[in-house]
């Protein structure tokens, strides 16, 4: 390869990861743009014409707020459970001899399965049972949802346990239970850490499968989309905004927190 070949390929690549960025990125921060946009009309503001109009706003939509509350709720109840549930099933993983894959692919199949026909199968079955739409509906769908996310997560982190680690452990009389509280689950807290923030902004970004379960009281995203189809509010893109600029700073701070765990 010449020299001229190889610069051709560093800037051909460069060229196509930053158009790549782009089309990942730009939506997302034009909607934070507009967001501090003080007219009706959604359009980049000069810097003169930034305000916090909308996000002041915010408190007397009570519809919006409302359904915040309970979004954050059910992520919250939601991504608790994935991530003890998926820590259970990734022990159960490392136990298992034979159908080991078996039961890696029966764990990570239902995120294959279309959000519509999730939804869809969930709600049926709930209504055959005589199970009333509500919270419970809403997590139990978002549980299948966002667990097999946190199980490989979770299993990815068991990277860092050394089987040499146990067995110097049990050569000095740890009991199983000793080895997982103090080698096991030190080493693999990033990993949880970061399977539970990512089942969190799952379910607090699920739209599809809340929009066939919820009750009365529905999720931020369902409401966000009945609001859109009645004529948009820029109140909308204000608590959009809010929602992802939290999001980043959730996840730079887990970030954070898992590199100083590696660290120590």
């Amino acid at each position: 390869m010449t020299v001229n070949e190889g610069l051709f390929n560093r800037v051909f690549l460069w060229t196509l990861s930053i158009l790549a960025l782009a089309v990942i990125y730009a939506p997302p921060i034009y909607l934070v743009a507009i967001s501090f946009n003080a007219s009706l009309q959604p359009g980049l503001p000069g810097l003169s014409d930034l305000s916090l109009r909308w996000y002041a706003a915010l408190p007397k939509e009570t519809a919006l707020m409302s359904a915040l509350w309970q979004s954050l709720l059910i992520a919250g109840v939601t991504a608790t459970a994935a991530t003890l549930l998926s820590l259970l099933a990734t022990l159960a993983y490392f136990e298992l001899k034979r159908a080991r894959s078996l039961w890696f692919l029966a764990m990570v199949l239902p995120m294959f399965v279309p959000g519509v026909i999730a939804g869809l199968a969930l709600s049926a079955i709930f209504t055959q049972s005589g199970i009333k739409s509500s919270a419970i509906t809403v997590i139990a769908g978002h549980l299948l949802w966002a667990m097999p996310f946190a199980f490989i997560v979770i299993l990815t982190s068991f990277s860092a346990v050394k089987p040499s680690y146990l067995m110097a452990a049990d050569d000095l009389g740890a009991s199983r239970w000793r080895q997982f509280r103090d080698i096991t689950l030190p080493l693999i807290r990033p990993g949880l850490i970061s399977g539970f923030i990512f089942a969190f902004l799952l379910s607090l970004n699920e739209f599809t499968r809340a929009f066939y379960l919820a009750g009365r009281q529905n999720t931020l995203p369902v409401v966000l989309f009945g609001k859109m189809n009645s004529g948009a509010s820029p109140v909308i893109y204000a608590i959009s905004g809010a929602i992802l600029l939290l999001s980043i700073l959730v996840v730079a701070g887990a970030m954070q927190m898992a590199g100083r765990a590696r660290a120590r």
